[in-house]
């Protein structure tokens, strides 16, 4: 039997970088490519792609995305069975500062990926969008079936772009195409920006952090080993365009007129800030000096996943409780940085 190639886009990054280990795990083989910016630490990206060329089945390109020929060339070359495009600009604060940098990355590399993916004809495209795009939606948990016209941050926006040109694609040259939402993603190897690390790193520092919404805030914390193990998952269930909408379950977010879909990522399970902060001074065995602010721009004071889709298309659901993730996450963060 052929080994199966599977070309991820940002494999050095956080939730890359887990995906890329574990299908090499599974007997893939994986070509890692990634621009190594220098949005937050590039010794960690670094890192982790150091560890991931430890295996055989692993190779890499460090390029931009927005780099068409480049792109196009290591795609042609590799001739990978399903393409996951996890890299991106992310950060739904930097959009406020820099948005430039998301129309640059997540748009036109977003397309150049799109095109290499038709030219191949691949199996499968996948690619993260967020669950950002959910905007000012209020009627939770949220579900694949709801309209997302009104984002909140330009993140958000160019990530519903992206969406809406996955679609586009599809339909026209019949190009099997999911898209995942992801939820509030934490873990080992996690990106120094997100709320995790910077906790941690601040309270272990004696350093004061910043509460939002003065912590009447709520997020469905996504473990980011079950994540990946969703995508995994997701790869094996490619859409086929349904014959006539009649074909399509209720509940089922597949188009009717392309082979495309999209489903959430999440552990669906709604957690109040405050109880995630008062977990993690429970493994750290130190409080922390909380300065409360008002709610932040862009922001939303809640997220939650309605995840049945992505059970009934796997027969999986993330299901790590956000204490055990914090724990394992701590564990590796004392030894990673030594304290």
């Amino acid at each position: 039997m052929t080994q199966r190639k599977v070309l991820v886009t940002g494999t050095a990054g956080f939730i890359g970088f887990h995906l890329a280990r574990l299908l090499i795990a599974e007997g893939f083989q994986v070509h890692g490519f990634d621009a190594m910016t220098d949005y937050y630490d590039v010794n960690l990206k670094k890192r982790r792609h150091q560890m991931l060329l430890q295996s055989p089945n692993f190779s890499a390109t460090e390029d931009r995305l927005e780099n068409e020929s480049a792109f196009a060339k290591v795609a042609n070359d590799f001739k990978p069975d399903v393409i996951v495009h996890l890299a991106a600009q992310a950060g739904v604060r930097y959009s406020l500062e820099n948005p430039k940098a998301y129309l640059d990355s997540n748009i036109v590399g977003t397309f150049n990926v799109m095109e290499a993916a038709r030219e191949l004809k691949v199996d499968h495209l996948l690619m993260a969008s967020t669950s950002s795009v959910y905007g000012a939606n209020e009627e939770m948990p949220f579900d694949e079936t709801e309209k997302c016209d009104t984002p909140l941050t330009f993140y958000a926006a160019t990530k519903k772009a992206n969406e809406s040109m996955a679609h586009s694609y599809a339909h026209l040259w019949n190009l099997p195409t999911t898209m995942f939402r992801f939820f509030t993603v934490y873990g080992t190897y996690g990106r120094p920006d997100l709320a995790l690390f910077k906790f941690v790193d601040a309270i272990l520092d004696d350093r004061p952090i910043d509460i939002y919404n003065n912590g009447d805030m709520y997020r469905d914390f996504t473990y980011v080993d079950d994540l990946v193990r969703g995508i995994r998952l997701l790869i094996d269930a490619v859409p086929e365009r349904p014959a006539s909408r009649d074909e399509i379950e209720e509940g089922d977010s597949l188009s009717p007129v392309a082979p495309y879909r999209v489903v959430n990522i999440g552990n669906s399970e709604k957690v109040r800030l405050l109880d995630f902060i008062d977990a993690i001074e429970d493994v750290l065995g130190k409080k922390a000096i909380r300065n409360y602010m008002p709610m932040q721009m862009g922001d939303v004071p809640a997220t939650w996943a309605n995840a049945d889709l992505l059970k009934k298309l796997t027969g999986y659901q993330p299901q790590t409780h956000y204490r055990d993730g914090i724990a394992r996450f701590v564990e590796w963060y004392r030894e990673y940085y030594n304290v």
